[in-house]
């Protein structure tokens, strides 16, 4: 089942505390934002591990920080328990998508 997760808020009881400091949550997330904006740059997607809470709010995050950026919506998907997809709809090639062979043999 794929979930739309763009709307996740934190709800009151729910705070986590996060086992980086502040300020290597800001590199972190600096650093989600660069590489997983290039990939989505060249791809149209990109896919990231995210086995807790706080790993799939930091890319909620990263991708509002993105569609802000271009533009563009970025919406984020969960593909299972353990991996989220990012993507920009209608751009790239869709990751389940079977490459075509246009060449003759």
């Amino acid at each position: 089942m794929v979930r739309d997760l763009y709307n996740v808020r934190l709800l009151p009881g729910e705070e986590t505390v996060s086992s980086l400091t502040d300020d290597e949550e800001r590199r972190y997330r600096a650093l989600l934002f660069r590489e997983l904006g290039n990939e989505i740059a060249d791809k149209g997607y990109a896919r990231y591990p995210a086995y807790t809470v706080e790993d799939r709010r930091r890319l909620v995050d990263v991708a509002h920080r993105l569609s802000a950026h271009w533009g563009l919506r970025v919406r984020v998907e969960a593909e299972d328990l353990t991996r989220v997809r990012l993507f920009v709809p209608g751009h790239g090639t869709s990751p389940t998508a079977l490459p075509t062979d246009v060449s003759s043999p």
